[in-house]
């Protein structure tokens, strides 16, 4: 069985290629756990999740790298985050969808963004993703064709009991005058890189979603890439963790302004709420209320999320 809760690279030690592949059983139900999804939504749900956790481990950065759908379809909003240190949650909001994975027709043809926030508050990317494809992978595919970015694929799956995911990355080489590459013992030709990135993608179009399920990385990578000299790593761990705090939604609650806290607490007698990514509840009485907006206390700083 392949290895539950972990993000392992890998690098072709002859071609500037690498990769990196991801499994997640535990962090998978935990992220599930208070959430009824219908099995088209979970399963695209799961699909993010496994492309956000490869694609965040592509990059060198401190912050948080998010994948959004949104549109007017029957899944209106979804949602995958992924900290530095691979900590992950992830939500979806859907209304009477029908039974589909095609994210055209689940997000009403909606907007994909991948953003990067660093902890520098101006360190931040964002890049629209085209819903040229019927899945994750074939829209990000797309996306990194269409980009500056380095030449990218991915392969998801996902059901009820685990996700799963592939990705394979072209890196940059340095040419000599001759036009053979510092890459390799003794240099190799970029036509032979070339033409070994175009057959590492053909070789992992025949990988099955069982499979990729299934077997152990070490297994899988000997079965598809038998006659290259592929070098892993240790793997690292992946896991569900909400960053939902008090302090957050007290955040949210100052920037809804007084008025609208007191109205709540006079009709109901408290306010209750309760993060879409993990369920927790947070409830504030009337003392709790005054307390939020004391004097000195200091104004919200972005989102509750």
């Amino acid at each position: 069985m392949s290895q539950a809760d972990t993000l392992r690279r890998f690098v072709f030690e002859r071609y500037p290629i690498r990769g990196q592949l991801v499994h997640m059983g535990p962090a998978w139900a935990a992220m599930m756990e208070h959430h009824d999804y219908p099995d088209e939504i979970r399963d695209v749900l799961g699909e993010a999740v496994a492309a956000t956790a490869l694609l965040a481990s592509t990059l060198k950065y401190r912050g948080l790298l998010s994948l959004q759908l949104r549109g007017a379809g029957p899944m209106h909003l979804m949602l995958v985050e992924c900290a530095d240190g691979l900590a992950m949650r992830a939500v979806a909001r859907f209304r009477d969808p029908p039974a589909t994975r095609d994210l055209r027709v689940l997000s009403g043809d909606g907007t994909l963004t991948v953003t990067i926030a660093g902890d520098d508050a101006n360190a931040r990317y964002q890049g629209v993703v085209p819903l040229l494809g019927t899945g994750m992978a074939a829209c990000l595919d797309e996306y990194f064709r269409q980009s500056e970015q380095l030449p990218t694929r991915l392969w998801l799956r996902a059901d009820a009991q685990s996700v799963s995911g592939l990705l394979l990355q072209r890196l940059p080489v340095t040419s000599r005058p001759d036009g053979v590459t510092e890459s390799g013992a003794g240099g190799i030709s970029e036509d032979e890189i070339e033409d070994a990135w175009r057959r590492v993608q053909l070789v992992a179009d025949t990988v099955k979603p069982a499979e990729l399920a299934q077997l152990d990385d070490r297994t899988l990578l000997g079965r598809l890439y038998p006659e290259d000299d592929v070098r892993m790593f240790e793997a690292v761990p992946v896991f569900f963790r909400c960053r939902c705090s008090r302090e957050r939604v007290g955040n949210m609650l100052r920037a809804l302004g007084r008025d609208e806290v007191d109205s709540v607490i006079a009709e109901f007698g408290q306010v209750d709420v309760r993060c879409e990514f993990c369920s927790r509840s947070y409830r504030y009485d009337v003392v709790d209320a005054a307390a939020l907006f004391a004097p000195g206390v200091e104004p919200p700083r972005g989102g509750v999320h």
